[in-house]
């Protein structure tokens, strides 16, 4: 080959790929020579990253996925988990980094706690004492009240949530905070988890979980009820912390424009959202319907072992 003396009428990126095309027949010092480049600028420009990777085009294809799935409610720290749970390794700062290059940001609005009742009905007393780490699922139920605005009015959430996995198990919505509302939740979670033996239930002092009503239902059930302290919401803490991720994640500031939406929004945060692909940092970034579904693998194994 002739030298060119940078005769070649072309950019030095089009001179490196024909270097690197005809590589396979001259020697690359022959090649950069004849382009007139240097062969340490030729070296740097093949060991470069590419533009756009085909994982950084899979991450921010996800990282949208995640930020959509979540309502526009989680962080960089949430979406790095659920991304990683699907496969494809994702650090929090790499998380950050490609929220802002997606102009993604979370929506998150400001604590709302619901008024607890003041008034102790009964003596019952706190047999859960904050031991909120348990064994094994249907060992500790625990169940709270909250409000949301529904156009005109306050609907009413009563939730109850199995401590194992922190997987919500029963609900119910209503325009009344009784033991109405209470006890469907819990009959909901009851016939749900297969009519478990040996739960207890712990909750507030409210009237609606300490009314006659409400604790006939825990008799018949055969769930050993158990109280916080008066007006110690430390005492239920994963539930608070569980209607405050619903509030910050997912309701909107002004609330719902009906009843009608405010179920259906809420239904679709618990099934979808939060039990199936929310990661939780009490489950070591699993969600809770994995955690759970771990755990009956492992006894199902060790059952066959014995």
């Amino acid at each position: 080959m002739k030298k060119s003396h940078g005769s070649v009428d072309v950019g030095l990126t089009e001179q490196f790929l024909m270097i690197k095309k005809l590589k396979q027949s001259y020697s690359v010092k022959t090649l950069c020579e004849v382009f007139n480049v240097h062969r340490s600028s030729y070296n740097y420009w093949l060991k470069r990253p590419t533009a756009i990777r085909a994982e950084t085009v899979k991450l921010r294809s996800l990282v949208s996925e995640a930020h959509a799935a979540s309502n526009a409610s989680a962080g960089a720290r949430t979406i790095a988990d659920i991304v990683t749970n699907q496969g494809l390794k994702l650090s929090r700062y790499r998380a950050t980094k490609l929220m802002r290059e997606l102009g993604l940001v979370s929506c998150q609005q400001p604590k709302h706690r619901y008024r607890k009742a003041s008034q102790e009905h009964v003596e019952v007393p706190n047999h859960l004492g904050r031991q909120f780490a348990v064994t094994a699922p249907n060992e500790v139920w625990v169940g709270d009240v909250t409000y949301i605005w529904t156009g005109n009015r306050w609907m009413y959430l009563a939730v109850v949530i199995d401590l194992f996995a922190r997987k919500v198990i029963g609900w119910s919505m209503s325009l009344s905070p009784d033991s109405s509302l209470t006890g469907k939740a819990l009959s909901m979670a009851y016939e749900s988890r297969g009519k478990p033996k040996g739960v207890m239930f712990h909750s507030d002092q409210g009237s609606h979980y300490t009314s006659r009503k409400y604790r006939q239902l825990l008799w018949r059930f055969k769930i050993k009820q158990s109280l916080s302290r008066r007006g110690n919401c430390w005492d239920n803490a994963p539930m608070e912390r569980f209607f405050r991720s619903l509030k910050t994640e997912w309701v909107p500031t002004v609330g719902y424009r009906s009843f009608a939406e405010a179920q259906q929004e809420i239904i679709r945060y618990i099934i979808g959202y939060y039990c199936q692909l929310r990661p939780h940092q009490y489950n070591g970034g699993l969600t809770p319907n994995e955690s759970e579904r771990l755990y009956w693998e492992n006894s199902k194994t060790v059952a066959n072992f014995s």
